[in-house]
């Protein structure tokens, strides 16, 4: 298997991966504690608004540009 990296959470109780994995029985495993900090709310709020733009300007209504409207930049 190759090594790859999770994001996971602890519930109260156990540690849950965010978003579903196969995990084979017995895998090794390294779990690294991140500081919390009261900051993390307002992380994830800003990723929230990055995401929601982003998904605006990339939306499936957006046009496609042809590749002739592409100009490179003009050397000095």
């Amino acid at each position: 298997m190759k090594t790859v990296t999770l994001t996971a959470h602890v519930n109260g109780d156990a540690i849950e991966l965010d978003e579903p994995f196969p995990l084979p029985r017995d895998a090794r495993l390294l779990v690294t504690v991140l500081p919390g900090s009261a900051g993390d709310s307002e992380a994830h709020a800003w990723y929230g608004l990055s995401k929601a733009g982003l998904a605006r300007a990339y939306a499936e209504d957006e046009p496609d540009y042809p590749a002739t409207m592409l100009r490179s930049r003009a050397e000095p």
